[in-house]
């Protein structure tokens, strides 16, 4: 359910006010950072997954997490095909893999932005995470690896359409790094009618070369 207001497909989208990413105010902030306390020492795994397997998760084997963790995997897993529905290809191998390498791309787009907004994004990770915050304020019952589409769909039409400034904003932060993630990647381009680099740039610089 990409909200088509909020979507910047193309490269310079890398170029998000990462100031302004996650703006909760004193309130929110203070609640998230209790909620993100708690959730670590009731056992949410908030360190970085590091590598992970391939065979369930159609990771690349290679990359190794520097942000995102296993939780934060479960999360995105559950949510983005609710984000791009109409966008990740039918055949579900080739769609696990379009899902795993976005994945990949957040953790690797979060490990850029400072440590303001990785310290918001972790909290909201978070709240998301933790059982008792994750059903009052998301309302998703079961935990992320059994929500279904349909499910992570209410729920972001939820926080879209919430009065409430944090859920609202958690709602643009989730939209916004996986826009940038998903159509930022140049298999994607074309769903949002960006036409790719002009020939001359593909010509001139060395990283839109093939690898000899």
């Amino acid at each position: 359910m990409t909200d088509p207001v909020s979507t910047d497909s193309s490269p310079n989208a890398s170029s998000l006010d990462r100031r302004s990413f996650l703006k909760t105010g004193l309130g929110g902030a203070v609640f998230l950072s209790t909620i993100s306390l708690s959730a670590g020492l009731t056992g949410c795994a908030t360190a970085p997954a590091g590598r992970v397997s391939a065979v369930d998760s159609r990771m690349d084997a290679r990359h190794q997490f520097q942000f995102l963790s296993r939780d934060d995997i479960a999360l995105f897993e559950a949510l983005l095909p609710a984000m791009f529905a109409g966008a990740l290809p039918e055949e579900p191998n080739q769609r696990r893999f379009a899902i795993a390498g976005t994945i990949e791309r957040i953790d690797q787009g979060i490990v850029k932005f400072g440590p303001a907004n990785q310290q918001e994004l972790r909290k909201l990770f978070d709240l998301l995470n933790f059982a008792p915050t994750r059903i009052a304020l998301a309302r998703v019952w079961s935990d992320w690896p059994s929500v279904s589409t349909a499910d992570a769909d209410a729920f972001l039409r939820r926080w879209r359409d919430s009065r409430i400034g944090l859920l609202n904003n958690g709602y643009i932060a989730l939209t916004k790094i996986g826009n940038v993630a998903f159509y930022g990647h140049e298999d994607h381009w074309h769903l949002s009618g960006y036409p790719g680099p002009p020939a001359w740039m593909v010509d001139a610089l060395p990283q839109f070369k093939p690898a000899v």
